[in-house]
């Protein structure tokens, strides 16, 4: 049997018919760029994330580089960041010629450790990014406690409608910022991203930057640039929109089977068993890098579809030598050296997550 890690085409036919007849509206609208379009999927998107303010722009990495924009930050300025995450978390503060501090992650979640923050804040100290890994919200109560009236930026990339204290993250802190990348729970058909903030006036500075800072037309009082969500990507995102409880439920359920065919393996750490996360990604960890290698290329072999998210910290990329210097990370070192993610998505069969459990149960157990 062979299991992807994700499949991104395994839709409905009656969802694949909605997706090309509103396409095809789009085509023949002749509104191509921002418009109704967008307007309306922006407007359901704040409903459903329970914000007032709700932007669609280009991608999720422009998401974050706008808000920094926005917030003023610049040269000399430092933003603290998690190592163990994505890239482009960290390139959007260094974009702007500001430092990125990375600071360890809990080793419970993976997510920003509060007290790492609280130990790395300076005079220059202009935000923070707490990244919501895998869906798994971060302790925002922790950081903002630590922060004081600091700016958070949660890049919620991966983590659409995960919730934390019942409330949907994007929405708790300043400001948050959203990616619509294939893989994530609601996916696109290309790039897009999403802006939040329940802050009026922050609101509208991002809608100037969106749009080259132009504002009226023609007119630029600040640099801005491309940022826009096209009608196209906004249109098919929200025909999927109603349907991502759905995808949630079924992921939820996947984790849910994983626990109980895995929990009982000493050598396998799973992730935190939380009601509000999402699973973005299902990330298991082994208790050494050798035994995961081995097993993902045993899973490899016996057609299983997985991912190390990440095999290298941003505190030990070669772009950010000069910044990280002697920075210590141990327990994002750890993780990518350990972790491995497994095929989540709701339209996974129960024979093939079944199929998956057992590969890797044969894997970390090899009957003699």
């Amino acid at each position: 049997m062979k299991v992807p890690l994700l499949d991104v085409t395994r839709i409905p036919a009656a969802l694949q018919a909605q997706l090309e007849a509103r396409a095809i509206e789009v085509l023949r609208s002749g509104e191509y760029i921002l418009g109704p379009a967008v307007s309306a999927f922006e407007r359901d998107c704040a409903e459903l994330l329970e914000v007032p303010h709700a932007l669609g722009v280009s991608n999720g990495s422009d998401a974050l580089l706008m808000l920094l924009m926005a917030l003023g930050v610049g040269p000399g300025d430092e933003v603290i960041v998690p190592s163990y995450t994505f890239f482009a978390t960290a390139g959007a503060v260094a974009r702007l010629g500001a430092t990125p501090v990375f600071v360890d992650s809990r080793a419970d979640t993976l997510n920003m450790d509060a007290d790492e923050v609280a130990a790395h804040i300076t005079p220059r100290t202009r935000a923070l990014i707490p990244v919501h890994l895998f869906g798994l919200p971060a302790d925002l109560g922790a950081l903002r406690a630590v922060a004081g009236d600091l700016p958070i930026i949660e890049d919620a990339a991966q983590a659409f409608l995960s919730r934390r204290d019942g409330r949907p993250v994007g929405g708790i802190e300043t400001a948050g910022a959203f990616s619509f990348f294939p893989s994530k729970n609601l996916g696109g058909y290309g790039d897009g991203g999403l802006v939040t903030t329940r802050d009026p006036v922050l609101a509208e500075r991002l809608r100037v930057l969106r749009a080259h800072g132009s504002e009226p037309k023609y007119h630029h009082a600040v640099v801005g640039g491309n940022f826009r969500l096209d009608a196209l990507q906004a249109a098919l995102l929200h025909v999927k929109l109603p349907l991502v409880e759905a995808e949630l439920t079924g992921r939820r359920a996947n984790a849910a089977l994983y626990r109980e065919a895995l929990g009982d393996m000493p050598e396998l750490r799973l992730p935190p068993d939380r009601s509000e996360h999402s699973y973005n990604q299902f990330v298991v960890r082994f208790t050494d890098g050798t035994t995961r290698d081995r097993v993902q290329r045993e899973l490899s072999a016996a057609g299983v579809g997985t991912a190390v998210y990440y095999p290298l910290p941003l505190h030990r990329q070669p772009c950010f030598a000069s910044v990280a210097g002697s920075t210590r990370c141990p327990v994002a070192d750890e993780a990518a050296a350990t972790s491995l993610a497994l095929p989540i998505f709701a339209a996974l069969r129960a024979d093939e997550l079944a199929y998956v459990a057992e590969s890797l149960r044969s894997a970390l157990c090899p009957r003699g």
